[in-house]
């Protein structure tokens, strides 16, 4: 398994605006997750290998888009209706389809082959059979209603693109290619840990004083999973410096990136930061962002150490918007940055110069105005019900000082975050 140069996450201590550092990111770093070959029933989810080239024409012949006739469109009269007799019936999956007589019309049925000297379909809604014959109308353009050999993918093309994380769509794609097996990245293992001696372990029984039943390592799991990964649960890590750096110096023997929650910080109890220093190599970034500041990035056995912070909210914009990203990038799977939306804001907020900034909204429908963000109505990076009692984000952009209700806003989805 290929390992990170010790420097591979340096970027200094200053503050980094998001999108600098991924893109700095994207340059560093290349795949470490294995290929293999599987099956395309099992392939959805997973990242491609390698550029899929199309053996062959997709479809393999010209053919009816629809139920119909099919004629020379030569043989159509100037104006008005042309009067054709039926020469032939060719329903979807017939072989060795002979040429059209000339000055006739041929039944087809939708994905049949066209007859050779056939260019053109009229929709059998429009036409009217009279025995053996049809009466068409004027006006169809050349070529309507005909699909021709290659129109879906060409012979030799590429199909789609390594790093592709596969959907229904790219195996419908693969299938078409008439591919029943492909090569994708190994899901990409994840030790996962949460820090903090008030974390305990959701259904250990009754929550003790000055306690808190860990949100964070769940979400970051179903996070994971969702992005195609392999989530590996190595519990709560206690406030000890030691004890920590023991444990990641032991998971990184085992997996091929190592996410932490919590501890990230500077205060007196934050001890990730020293732990990671002392099992390996830690290059703080800090990025321009609210919530989710600080985080911490290095090295421990050349596999990539990602601390978040503690916060259930700064958990989820961190990794949604950088850490899985930078998971992305060791899993081979290309970049994907989501595009905002447009919406309307429906709230005032100020913020500070230089910093991009999440704020969670849910989304309601005007008429005047269309789509309206509303502030979810209580601040703070602690509350998991922000989470659940919104839709998405705002974006800010670091040069956005203030929004006032009525301004254009930049919406990103929950749903279009999670993979």
């Amino acid at each position: 398994m290929a390992q990170l140069s010790s420097d591979c996450f340096s970027a200094g201590m200053a503050l980094l605006r998001l999108d600098a550092a991924l893109d700095d990111l994207a340059a560093r770093l290349g795949a470490v997750a294995a290929p293999e070959e599987v099956a395309l029933g099992a392939a959805c989810g997973r990242v491609l290998a390698d550029d899929v080239v199309a053996p062959a024409a997709v479809p393999g012949f010209d053919n009816s888009a629809v139920d119909g006739y099919a004629v020379r469109h030569a043989d159509l009269a100037g104006a008005g209706e042309t009067r054709l007799p039926i020469s032939v019936r060719i329903p979807a999956g017939t072989r060795g389809v002979a040429p059209l007589a000339p000055g006739s019309a041929a039944r087809i049925f939708t994905g049949a082959m066209m007859p050779p000297g056939a260019d053109t379909v009229f929709m059998q809604e429009d036409v009217r059979v009279e025995g053996d014959h049809v009466r068409l109308p004027p006006g169809l353009a050349p070529g309507a209603n005909r699909r021709f050999a290659g129109e879906d993918f060409a012979a030799g093309a590429v199909a789609l693109r390594a790093g592709t994380r596969l959907r229904p769509q790219h195996v419908a794609a693969l299938a078409a290619l008439g591919l029943g097996r492909v090569r994708v990245r190994r899901p990409l293992r994840v030790g996962l840990f949460s820090t903090g001696d008030e974390v305990v372990e959701p259904g250990s029984g009754p929550l003790p004083p000055g306690a808190q039943f860990d949100s964070n390592r769940p979400m970051l799991a179903g996070l994971l999973a969702a992005r195609g990964m392999e989530p590996v649960d190595l519990g709560i890590l206690p406030d000890n410096r030691d004890a920590i750096a023991r444990a990641l110096a032991a998971a990184a023997e085992r997996c091929e990136a190592l996410v932490t929650s919590g501890g990230v910080s500077t205060g007196e109890e934050d001890h990730v930061k020293a732990a990671v220093e002392a099992a390996g190599r830690l290059n703080f970034w800090r990025l321009a962002i609210k919530p989710g500041r600080p985080i911490a990035m290095g090295t421990i056995a050349g596999r990539p150490f990602l601390g978040m912070p503690g916060n259930p909210a700064a958990v989820f914009v961190t990794f949604t918007r950088f850490v899985g990203p930078v998971l992305d990038l060791l899993a081979g799977a290309a970049p994907v940055r989501p595009m905002p939306v447009p919406a309307v804001a429906g709230f005032a907020y100020r913020k500070k110069a230089e910093r991009r900034e999440y704020v969670r909204v849910s989304l309601v429908r005007d008429a005047e105005r269309g789509v309206i963000a509303r502030l979810f109505p209580r601040d703070g990076a602690a509350l998991v019900s922000s989470l659940t009692e919104s839709d998405g984000f705002v974006e800010l952009g670091e040069e956005c000082l203030a929004v006032a209700p009525g301004d254009a806003v930049g919406y990103l989805p929950f749903a279009a975050l999670l993979a």
